[in-house]
């Protein structure tokens, strides 16, 4: 299990290159929206960081045994649970949609990148 301090850390990173992604990537550049994928990354992470820090169960963070692709169902959870929060708020400040939920798409596949391979 992580500490507190590691799921702050990596949450905040994961938010930062989220925002990148989202401004690179899809090229945002409404400072609103981009805070709202930077929330929506931190609070998704923080909130499944929290729920498995309160269940106290280590069988999330195990590793799948591929060398370059070592996921677990921590990065997985990570990743739905900012998929939803950014999906949920674009969805309601942006018109279009199919636009939301691909900034929201981005966002949670940076995340989970994030969360795979920096810590």
């Amino acid at each position: 299990m992580i500490s507190w301090g590691t799921l702050f850390y990596g949450s905040a990173l994961a938010a930062a290159i989220a925002v990148a992604a989202v401004a690179l990537i899809a090229r945002e550049r409404r400072m609103v929206v981009l805070g709202l994928v930077a929330l929506s990354a931190l609070a998704g992470a923080i909130a499944w960081g929290a729920v498995l820090q309160t269940a106290g169960n280590d069988d999330f963070f195990h590793d799948a045994p591929v060398g370059v692709f070592p996921v677990s169902w921590e990065d997985v959870g990570t990743a739905v649970w900012t998929l939803a929060a950014a999906a949920t708020s674009l969805g309601l400040v942006m018109t279009k949609p199919r636009r939301a939920a691909a900034l929201a798409f981005v966002a949670a596949v940076a995340v989970f990148l994030v969360d795979v391979y920096l810590y």
